[in-house]
Order: structure tokens, then sequence, then C-alpha cells
């Protein structure tokens, strides 16, 4: 049905689960972290849980326990069976045991929730004003090795999660033609260094990052044993003149280039192209909002430009694919493949012209 022709009665509704909405988010993070979801889902085999077993399981009154889920049955997260006694469901279910929303979730609550609150700010201003919620920095990635223990494992958790699946396919096309050396920009913790290591026993991996995360990847290199074949090369992408060395086989860049705005992008794929041979490849992997099969997953790409614009800085957000093709097109490149990786990614294999 188009939205247009929805019922008044059911676009009120709609409206009014929207104004509610950080209500309902925050009651589900309560039942999530009280433990109330797990004791009802556990509870399924035996015909639910009435909210007085549940207060005396987890040592909350009556009251507390009352009141979330109270909404969390209007919100049909649980229901009440025919004995007054709560169930847990599908979306409850998914709530509580889906990895997906798990990350989704705690991203939501322990990096962005404070922040957006100033998104209004940020889209007058251009700067990610909800950053002065987590602490002093221009851009969350100067800060990401300073977050506190929480707010760090939910960022990178959320990071990891949509690449992490992919990650033996996009392996496989990095390395299809044996390169010698390989330029990970935008290194994070060394996951790909590491992982590009016990692919290929002889490749050299150069991460060329931000000094503080730099820092910590190189730390993971080393945990690993592979400090004799992982360099180190600090760089500051928004400085005036940024450079990096030459001589890569691959430059591979993984979910990085979103962390900027369009005018930033062509200068980093500018001073890539500078850097390259004529045979080098530069792979761009990305998850585009006009490559998605499913709404959901548009959606969560969508939700996450918000976060660009008022925690990482400002400025930059989840691109469709035909932007970055013309920034691709107008720093030299040609993309010579085009190929989509897992359910969500796509890998641009780039040239020089």
């Amino acid at each position: 049905m188009s939205i247009q022709k929805i019922k008044a009665i059911d676009a009120i509704q709609e409206a009014q689960k929207i104004a509610f909405a950080p209500f309902v988010f925050q009651a589900t993070i309560s039942l999530r972290k009280l433990g109330v979801l797990d004791l009802i889902f556990n509870r399924r085999k035996k015909g639910g849980i009435s909210i007085e077993d549940i207060s005396k399981e987890l040592s909350i009154s009556v009251y507390g326990i009352g009141v979330l889920l109270e909404i969390a049955e209007s919100s049909n997260i649980v229901i009440k069976n025919d004995d007054n006694k709560y169930e847990i469901t599908t979306i409850g279910y998914f709530l509580t045991y889906n990895k997906t929303v798990d990350v989704n979730i705690n991203f939501t609550n322990d990096v962005c929730y404070k922040g957006l609150y100033h998104l209004n700010d940020s889209i007058k201003e251009g700067k990610p004003e909800g950053l002065k919620e987590l602490g002093n920095w221009d851009t969350i990635y100067e800060g990401l090795s300073q977050l506190t223990p929480e707010v760090q494992k939910s960022w990178f958790e959320f990071d990891h999660h949509y690449s992490d699946d992919i990650f033996q396919d996009a392996l496989e096309i990095v390395f299809r033609k044996n390169p010698g050396l390989i330029f990970d920009i935008g290194a994070n913790t060394g996951k790909f260094a590491i992982s590009g290591c016990k692919y290929n026993e002889t490749v050299s991996i150069k991460m060329i990052d931000l000094p503080g995360q730099l820092k910590k990847a190189l730390v993971n290199v080393k945990d690993k044993g592979f400090e004799n074949r992982v360099s180190g090369h600090e760089i500051d992408w928004l400085s005036e003149n940024p450079k990096i060395p030459t001589g890569a086989d691959v430059i591979w860049m993984c979910q990085f280039l979103d962390c900027f705005s369009k005018d930033e992008i062509l200068k980093i794929l500018k001073v890539c192209v500078g850097s390259m041979e004529e045979n080098t490849e530069l792979l761009i992997m990305e998850t585009y909002t006009d490559r998605q099969k499913f709404d959901n997953a548009k959606f969560i790409l969508e939700a996450t430009s918000l976060y660009f614009t008022v925690l990482a800085n400002g400025n930059s957000k989840m691109y469709k694919a035909t932007e970055l093709m013309e920034l691709v097109d107008q720093a030299g490149l040609t993309i010579k493949e085009d190929l989509a990786v897992g359910e969500y990614h796509t890998i641009f294999v780039c040239k020089k012209k």
C-alpha cells in the first residue's frame, strides 16, 4: 500500500511511534541489560513467566519491571498469554539474539545516542557537534584510540561486523595476482594486515593511518608475530599536503572512503593516483545505498549517514555507487572491474587512466 493511502488512524499511530521512539529504545536497552528478555525467553517452554516471578528472580521491583514490560507489550516485543504470563515475540527474539541487531543496538546506545541530540546543530554548522559527548576532537577518528573501553568495543564491533563475513572473499580478490606489497589505507586495528599475512606467506603490508590508531594496529600485528612483514606509515588525510609512499602492487581501502566528504575523497584518490605505477591496482570496497537488495540494509546505511553527520566528521555519508564512480573518474582512475561481494559489498578494481 502506498504510504499516501494509509488510513489516518494508522498514520497517526505510526507518527506517535516515531514521537516516542527513544522511550521504546531505552526500554529495550534496560530489558536487555537487566536480563528480562533472556529470562522470558528461557521460560518459553514453561508457558511464560509472571511479572511477580520476574521481579523475584531479578531482584527488581514489580513497578520497575512493569513499566518496562507495558511499553514492550505495546511495541510487540513481548506478549501476555491467557495465563497472564509474559512470552517473547519474534521481534523480541531478534532484539535479544540476532547478531546484527545486537551490534546496531550497542553502537546506537554506546556511541551515538547522546550525540544524536546535537544533530540539528551539525546539519546547520557542517561539523560533528555531537562528538563533544565522547571527547574533545575534531573528528572521531582522532579519538578512536582514546574512547572508553565500552564505547570503543561497540564502535569496532559495528565497524567489523559489516566486513567480517566477506573477508575471505575479499582476500581472494586482493591476492589473485600474488601482490608483493600492499598498502592498507585506513588500517584500523590491523585486522586486514593480519589476515593478509595469514593468507599469504610472503606478502608485505604497509598500514597507513592516523598516528594513534596506527600505534595500536602495530601492537596487534606484533602480537600475532607479523611485525617483520607489516610496517606503518603515519598520515593525516585532512592535512594540507598528505603523501603516501610508492611501490605498492595493490592499494586496499575497505569501508574507508565513506568517512570523508566528496571533496576529501577526491583528494585522497588523487594522492593514491600519484603513488601508483602502471600496473598498480586500487581496490575500493564499500557498502553502497543503491546496491542493497533489502530495504532494511538500505535503512541501516542511511541511519549510519547520520552518525557521520553528528559524530564522525560532519560532512560524510554512506554513498551511492554512482557517486563514487564519478569521483574515481575525476581522480584519473578507471574502474576495470565492478565486483559484488557477499550481500552488501561492492569492490571497484581501479587502474590509472
